[in-house]
């Protein structure tokens, strides 16, 4: 009889080449699971306690120390030590006083530090957005993770005021809007994908798109040394208007 659902393991040799593990040391590796983000795209916890943040030495301490509910992601206790982490995701240790965003970068992604005050937020992008029942309008968020919003509610922005690819500033864990970033020429954004990956600037070109998807429009990136950068509106992430909302890398955050 073949095989039904999917695999618990994943060996080492063909894990995502930006994990910080040696590819031949061990035969296996930890497979994230399912949950919000691709395994292209993650890095599961176990990895994040033992090979970056070296406060386990085995997988095995990276399982009790997850288990025991020190570790929280976007605001919310997770317990799995195969729970993946992506894109923007905020990662705390309280007992230890460490928090940090998980950015893009020229090799894929890395945590960056940032304080307890600005691990209170976590930034998304729209993807898609859907009319349902009673008025709401549905978000569909980069994360996997949906928003109902309500036209005229007086604590947020009218629903029809968002578009896609917007970037949504919530608090955590209650996921309240605070603030709103629009895709436009002006704004601050990086790039999240393609040969690019991890360059940061201003958008100072938009293509405007008639006969192909919105998502494959060209977009002009300049950085503070005047070099420009092109690439897909489906890598650009918006992260700030007059000056970033959040904490950037140091190799593209100088503008």
């Amino acid at each position: 009889m073949g095989k039904k659902g999917k695999t618990g393991r994943l060996k080492r040799k063909v894990a995502p080449s930006f994990w910080p593990i040696h590819k031949k040391e061990f035969y296996w590796a930890v497979r994230p699971s399912p949950g919000p983000h691709s395994l292209e795209k993650c890095l599961p916890l176990a990895v994040v306690l033992r090979d970056i943040l070296g406060v386990a030495e085995s997988r095995k301490e990276a399982k009790s120390i997850i288990a025991q509910g020190k570790v929280y992601v976007d605001g919310k206790i997770r317990r799995s030590d195969d729970f993946p982490v992506g894109l923007m995701d905020v990662i705390a240790i309280p007992e230890l006083d460490k928090f940090f965003r998980l950015l893009p970068s020229h090799k894929g992604l890395i945590l960056n530090p940032i304080s307890k005050e600005e691990a209170s937020f976590k930034l998304f992008r729209v993807e898609d957005k859907t009319l349902v029942k009673n008025g709401f309008t549905q978000l569909a968020l980069h994360d996997g993770s949906t928003l109902l919003v309500k036209m005229g509610e007086s604590e947020s922005p009218p629903a029809v005021a968002y578009e896609t690819f917007d970037t949504l500033k919530l608090g955590l864990p209650e996921r309240q809007v605070l603030a709103q970033l629009k895709v436009k020429e002006g704004n601050l954004a990086v790039i999240t994908g393609g040969k690019n990956i991890g360059k940061y600037g201003k958008i100072v070109e938009i293509e405007k798109t008639t006969s192909k998807k919105r998502r494959q429009a060209l977009v002009v990136i300049e950085d503070a040394k005047g070099n420009r950068y092109q690439t897909v509106l489906d890598f650009v992430f918006v992260v700030g208007e007059a000056a970033p909302i959040i904490s950037l890398l140091e190799e593209s955050s100088s503008v």
